[in-house]
C-alpha cells in the first residue's frame, strides 16, 4: 500500500484515510438550537489593544473653548460635530495634528484631558496611515480637563508646545 497526503499508518499496518481539507478547517461548536458558531477565541489569538495613555490632547480656539467653559461642557468643533465624536491626539501625535489641521493659527488652546475619566466613551479607532486616535463619543465633561495651554506660534510659523505628559 502507497501513503497518500493526508494518510495515516495505523499500529496495526493498515492505512486510515483522513480528509485533510475538513481537519484543517476550525472546528465549530453546536450550539443548543443545533446551529453552530466558531469556538470562542483564546487569550492567545486576541486582537492587541493600544495601551491607553493617561492623557490626550484636544487643540481648540479660544472663542469655542470660552464657550465650552460657559456651558460647563465642550461639544466639540464644528468637524467634531460633523463626524459624530469629539478629535483628540495622544502626545506623540498632537504636533503632526496641530501642523495639518491648524497651520498658521494663533488662537489656539492645548486642552490636556484624563483618559480615564471619560470612560467607555473614549476609543481608539485607525485614522491617517492606519495610526489610532482617541475619539470623544460624548461631549467633553470639564472635570475631566487637567489643564490648559496656550498654543502660540513659533518664529518658524510653527506651534511651540508645552511639556507634554505622554
Amino acid at each position: 500500500m502507497v501513503l497518500r497526503f493526508g494518510d495515516e499508518r495505523k499500529r496495526d499496518g493498515s492505512i486510515s484515510s483522513c480528509n485533510v481539507a475538513a481537519s484543517l478547517r476550525p472546528r465549530l461548536a453546536a450550539t443548543s438550537r443545533g446551529d453552530y458558531r466558531p469556538p470562542a477565541r483564546t487569550r492567545r489569538d486576541q486582537p492587541r489593544r493600544a495601551p491607553v495613555p493617561p492623557i490626550i490632547y484636544k487643540i481648540v480656539d479660544r472663542p469655542a473653548w470660552a464657550a465650552a467653559v460657559a456651558a460647563g461642557r465642550f461639544d466639540g468643533a464644528p468637524v467634531d460635530l460633523a463626524d459624530g465624536f469629539v478629535h483628540f491626539s495622544t502626545a506623540e501625535q498632537v504636533a503632526e495634528t496641530a501642523a495639518r489641521h491648524f497651520a498658521g493659527r494663533d488662537d489656539l488652546l492645548l486642552v490636556a484631558v484624563d483618559a480615564a475619566a471619560l470612560g467607555p466613551a473614549l476609543r481608539f479607532e485607525p485614522s491617517r496611515g492606519g495610526a489610532l486616535f482617541p475619539h470623544l463619543y460624548a461631549a467633553l465633561a470639564l472635570d475631566a480637563v487637567i489643564r490648559v495651554d496656550d498654543l502660540p506660534l513659533g518664529p518658524d510659523g510653527r506651534h511651540r508646545f508645552p511639556e507634554l505628559a505622554a
